[in-house]
């Protein structure tokens, strides 16, 4: 394995934060618009909330991918539990969807704070934390827009 003890390039950080460009502009939409158009500013966030999580779980395949011809079964099981939870939050709708995408985030980051050091990503972990908690303060505020329009 090859060690990055650099951490985030400049680039991997602006896409990074970047990416939470829709999680706090969708927030801010539902809290702006009319009740009866929320439904569609909120599956919007639902769905990025959703893809995002499959994302983050497609990293421990490509890091398990790695690891050469005997990968860690472990890692390829928990690379598939956050699609699959982005699945259902999408079924839910959108107030209980976004609180389980936040779930989903926090237990990503969560998973992260093992794997990455294992991994010799410990120092990606600081902008994890900082993407994990914006993302997830971005879902909650657009559950408490919905709840309180």
């Amino acid at each position: 394995m090859t060690q990055n003890s650099q951490g985030p390039s400049f680039a991997a950080q602006c896409l990074g934060f970047g990416g939470l460009i829709p999680f706090v502009g969708l927030a801010v939409v539902l809290w702006l618009v009319p009740s009866a158009s929320q439904p569609l500013w909120a599956t919007a966030l639902l769905g990025y909330g959703a893809t995002i999580c499959s994302f983050l779980g497609a990293i421990h395949w490509g890091l398990t991918m790695r690891d050469g011809p005997a990968p860690r079964t472990s890692s390829l099981l928990w690379g598939v539990i956050p699609s699959l939870l982005s699945w259902v939050a999408l079924t839910l709708g959108a107030a209980p969807g976004l609180l389980l995408i936040v779930v989903t985030l926090c237990t990503c980051f969560a998973v992260d704070r093992l794997a990455y050091p294992r991994a010799q990503l410990h120092t990606w972990l600081p902008m994890r934390f900082q993407l994990t908690l914006v993302a997830g303060l971005g879902c909650l505020a657009g559950v408490a827009a919905l709840k309180l329009s």
